[in-house]
């Protein structure tokens, strides 16, 4: 008769034990590596977020008809009296880029008429975009663009637009009664 080879009582005990001892460190590094890849998630939503912002502000700039006003009063602003890029699916919206001065928010303004400081009948849309901003500076040559934004504890961000021009005045034609 063949005898049977099995593992004896103390064999078991000793697996077990330096299964536990193995597993405890196993385990902590998982929770640092998922740790670790929810922080790089985050920072890679807000840099996409970010992303996001900037490219509206540039294609609200590129796809106007030139008519845009830079204020600096009670807050910095910057008004694009018509823009193609809308983001709630109007024709030609008007677009406003204002820091509410309460908590440095950047906050995009789109409707179709009004003015600011808006009134309550306005009918617009405010999408609040960056926080704790530091910089919003607009400089505006007769057709070029350059916009600055820093926020705290960030590198600012810089671009330049090119060749936008005012939209011209239209002549009146007189007309000549023949008599």
């Amino acid at each position: 008769m063949k005898s049977k080879k099995a593992f004896t009582l103390i064999e078991v005990l000793i697996s077990i034990v330096l299964v536990g001892l193995i597993l405890p460190p196993l385990y902590k590094l998982i929770s640092l590596m998922n740790d670790s890849n929810n922080q790089i998630y985050k920072y890679v939503k807000k840099q996409n977020t970010q992303t996001d912002i900037i490219d509206t502000l540039y294609l609200d700039i590129l796809s106007s008809d030139g008519n845009i006003s830079v204020n600096k009063d009670d807050f910095d602003r910057l008004c694009i009296r018509h823009t193609k890029n809308s983001l709630y699916g109007k024709p030609l919206s008007q677009v406003c880029w204002a820091v509410l001065k309460s908590n440095n928010r950047l906050v995009r303004i789109e409707g179709k008429e009004f003015k600011l400081p808006l009134e309550l009948n306005d009918q617009v849309h405010i999408d609040s975009t960056l926080s704790h901003l530091e910089i919003f500076d607009i400089y505006r040559t007769s057709s070029d663009i350059l916009v600055i934004l820093k926020q705290k504890h960030q590198a600012p961000i810089t671009f330049a637009i090119y060749d936008i021009h005012k939209p011209k005045k239209k002549k009146k034609i007189k007309k000549k009664n023949k008599a």
